[in-house]
């Protein structure tokens, strides 16, 4: 039997970064790009390394190249600690595993570092291979496989990351995520509310291939900022949330309308807070330079928002690609 999974990209639509700060958020999966997994039993456990753990290059340039803009990891430590979460949770629970071995590779066109969750992209399409390999997807709630894979990087690869890529990538399609502190702590899980993509008004993806820069980075001096309990920050998290249950509302009364504001508050939160670098700010400014809403998909590097018209769509294709900015109309994908 030879199994295969995959993973959608995602964005973040409204609310984050208080995801991992026990906020809410909307987020959407596309069908655009993907991190696919093959899994088949064989005598041994064999990990195939991905395009991300490539070490073949041209010349020393190029090697060099690389290592400045994705850093000196790959995609097979995701795997690992995927692996490694999901064996000690079925150890703990007292879920037996059938005794079988599987070589597992993987690959991915998720564009890598900037902001489309690649790297969860990984660990939940793992994730969806090992329950299904096994035989267990009935013993584990679906509530808790996003934060199986979010300690696969957090715990185990001391990646600081939020919640709500997990949870819209094992979830797919539209998702409202609410992570109220008692409730998470007590469930290990947030309240999860699928909302109707088709109540959304006309969307865009923008990414710039050159901008990839390591997400923990910028998520782990968040963390700190917010351990140390800044009173800016901590009001930030509460408007953040706020204005992904304002979409949601909006989404559910059919008031759609609402969403461009609201995505442009987002952003504009994040800015009078957090100081976005001007080179990330240039893509959010020139998409609203045409009309369109504009915030950051993720930590950086993409954006999303809403156009009005193909005209406007048009214009804002123009616009991004003269800043070297690809623009896509995400396929939102369906439960799989």
């Amino acid at each position: 039997m030879i199994l295969n999974t995959c993973s959608y990209a995602r964005a973040g639509l409204l609310g984050n970064p208080s995801d991992g700060y026990f906020g809410k958020t909307i987020s959407f999966t596309f069908a655009n790009f993907c991190s696919r997994v093959v899994m088949y039993e064989s005598p041994d456990i064999c990990l195939i390394p991905g395009s991300e753990d490539d070490g073949n290059f041209q010349n020393l340039r190029l090697m060099v190249q690389e290592i400045e803009h994705f850093g000196y990891y790959g995609g097979i430590r995701v795997v690992k600690a995927t692996v490694k979460v999901f064996y000690a949770y079925c150890q703990q629970h007292g879920i037996a595993l059938p005794e079988r071995n599987f070589t597992l590779s993987y690959e991915s066109n998720i564009p890598r570092l900037v902001g489309l969750s690649g790297s969860s992209g990984i660990s939940t399409a793992v994730m969806r291979a090992l329950l299904s390999f096994y035989e267990v997807e009935a013993k584990i709630p679906t509530e808790l496989i996003p934060t199986l894979c979010w300690r696969a990087e957090q715990e185990e690869l001391q990646i600081t990351c939020g919640m709500q890529d997990r949870v819209i990538q094992i979830y797919n399609g539209l998702m409202f995520m609410d992570f109220e502190k008692n409730h998470f702590l007590a469930n290990e899980y947030g309240q999860y509310q699928r909302l109707e993509p088709a109540e959304l008004p006309p969307l865009y993806i923008a990414y710039d291939p050159r901008r990839a820069e390591f997400s923990g980075q910028y998520h782990r001096s968040l963390r700190a900022l917010f351990e140390q309990q800044k009173p800016d920050i901590l009001s930030a998290m509460s408007e953040f949330a706020d204005i992904a249950q304002q979409g949601c509302d909006a989404l559910q009364s059919g008031r759609s309308e609402r969403l461009p504001a609201l995505i442009n508050a987002n952003f504009d939160l994040r800015d009078r807070i957090f100081h976005v670098s001007p080179e990330n700010k240039r893509m959010v400014d020139t998409a609203r330079s045409t009309g369109a809403s504009a915030k950051f998909a993720g930590s950086g590097g993409a954006i999303v928002g809403t156009y009005e018209s193909e005209e406007m769509l048009l214009c804002l294709k123009s616009a991004l690609a003269d800043i070297g900015c690809e623009v896509i109309i995400p396929d939102i994908a369906g439960t799989l």
